[in-house]
């Protein structure tokens, strides 16, 4: 690899950081958590990922919800299967 196209690729590398979405700002502290780190995190909750594939009309109902109640999408469907497993 010649210089010249090492230095094009640590360049584009640092674009691509300074462009990313949640990129550290000028006078704004940014306390973003890598994805490893929320893994763990999770993991320490007792919180496994789990996947669903859901009608549209049926998570714009559940958005709605999470918005009224002033959570998260989250908390809302793990209260709503809690409900529907009790019985």
């Amino acid at each position: 690899m010649k210089k010249t196209d090492l230095a094009k690729s640590d360049a584009k590398k640092l674009m691509g950081k300074m462009a990313a979405p949640g990129g550290a700002e000028f006078g704004k502290a940014t306390a973003t958590v890598d994805r490893r780190e929320q893994r763990r995190r999770d993991q320490a909750l007792g919180l496994v990922p789990f996947a669903v594939k859901l009608n549209s009309d049926l998570v714009a109902q559940l958005n709605a919800l999470a918005a009224e109640q002033g959570g998260d999408i989250n908390a809302v469907v793990a209260a709503l299967l809690q409900k529907g497993l009790a019985n």
